[in-house]
């Protein structure tokens, strides 16, 4: 089981498009630590020039809709459909809130949480994915598992996923299990995977 604590006072300078942030380095288990981006403590700059960089790297993906998973997801998400012009996205929520009770859902693991999770699609927004083409944004792709569940869910409900996006790639498990899948993905920067003190 992983958990997240702090390592020392490290922090990872980290490039993100045209912007560089100081990173606090996090043990995340195992021997291993990650710099640490939480994109709704970075403020409504960053996540403007992140998301209008984003879009335009990922504008060959052609998407109709922009589909992400909560939470961290959920800005990167705004502004990047904001940037493409598009008027719609759609949230894979992790919460099982009361709306969500017959949702399309897929179970998950995160370098960042603990124990399993459930991504699920309010089948209220099914019609707003099905036969479209989609780009689906996240903050982070590390070992893959949001994504992947995301992408589980919106072939099933017959979405075609034609690239995703992050700000950064951590390690290459996670873009090994996308390419693999014939998904183009398209990021901002690389985050190390570092070794835990």
């Amino acid at each position: 089981m992983r958990k997240n604590r702090p390592v020392t006072a490290r922090t990872h300078a980290a490039r993100i498009g045209s912007q560089t942030l100081d990173l606090p380095v996090v043990d995340v288990g195992g021997g291993v630590a990650i710099a640490l981006l939480i994109t709704v403590d970075q403020g409504l700059h960053f996540l403007q020039t992140a998301g209008r960089e984003l879009g335009e790297a990922s504008r060959d993906a052609q998407p109709e809709i922009v589909v992400t998973a909560a939470t961290l997801g959920i800005p990167v998400a705004i502004e990047v459909t904001r940037a493409l012009g598009i008027d719609d996205f759609v949230v894979l929520h992790k919460s099982p809130k009361i709306h969500l009770a017959d949702a399309v859902s897929a179970g998950l693991t995160s370098i960042t949480s603990r124990g399993e999770q459930r991504l699920m699609l309010d089948r209220a927004r099914v019609d707003a994915v099905r036969g479209r083409r989609v780009l689906f944004v996240d903050d982070i792709l590390s070992t893959g598992g949001s994504a992947g569940a995301a992408l589980d869910i919106l072939a099933e409900v017959g979405a075609e996923v034609t690239g995703a996006a992050f700000l950064a790639v951590e390690g290459a498990e996670g873009l090994d299990a996308l390419t693999a899948r014939g998904v183009p993905v398209y990021s901002l920067g690389e985050l190390p995977l570092l070794e835990a003190d």
